[in-house]
């Protein structure tokens, strides 16, 4: 991976966010944050600008946003407002756009690992545990599901890729997440984080929705 990328980072302030804008400003990167609460976000460095706004304000200027940016990571997330508005889905209708503009083509978006991909059903056990424990996260999946289904219909000139995650706890490292379409396993934050930023520049994972896996559980 080349550094001295540029990256603009929607969800900085998140538990995955947090250690995601870590890592790549340690890979040399350059990142631009989006922070609703600018001071919730931890990290402080030379090659970081924090830019206060929300995606649910209107007037949020993405061309000044996506000037010089090289990719786009967003890893966001409100389960009270998802349960009655499809609040990813509107903003990233907002973005592409504005990234068709820019130039700007790398685009991951972390959806969940409960949220099915477009034209397939969920496992069995996974439609169980959306039902019934994790019942309050529908509309975030639901949200997720219907950001999935634009960028298939109406982004794939963009080089995008969806990663459905499987995020567990704010532990230690336990090892490397690897791509998977048969298995999800429970990560750390960190560990997601770290396989956000290589599926970014991956190529083989363009136009893919995959979930993650440590390498015993692929």
């Amino acid at each position: 991976m080349t550094n001295g990328r540029s990256l603009l980072v929607l969800g900085a302030t998140g538990q995955t966010g947090q250690h995601l804008t870590r890592l790549a400003l340690e890979q040399g990167h350059h990142v631009r944050a989006l922070a609703r609460t600018p001071a919730k976000l931890a990290v402080r460095h030379e090659r970081l600008e924090v830019v206060a706004g929300s995606i649910t304000d209107d007037q949020l200027d993405l061309d000044r946003l996506l000037d010089g940016v090289d990719g786009v990571v967003a890893m966001l997330g409100d389960r009270v407002a998802q349960q009655d508005r499809l609040v990813n889905t509107e903003f990233v209708q907002r973005l592409v756009p504005a990234m068709r503009r820019s130039g700007t083509r790398r685009f991951l978006y972390q959806a969940g690992g409960l949220s099915a991909v477009p034209g397939r059903r969920l496992a069995l056990p996974l439609r169980i545990v959306r039902r019934t424990i994790a019942k309050s996260y529908d509309g975030q999946h639901r949200d997720n599901e219907a950001v999935m289904r634009y960028l298939d219909e109406q982004a794939r000139d963009l080089e995008w890729m969806v990663h459905r995650a499987g995020i567990g706890s704010d532990g230690p490292s336990r090892g490397e997440l690897r791509r998977s379409r048969h298995w999800i396993s429970i990560g750390t934050f960190v560990d997601c984080a770290a396989y956000d930023l290589r599926m970014l520049w991956d190529d083989d994972a363009v136009h893919t929705w995959d979930g993650s896996a440590y390498a015993r559980g692929r």
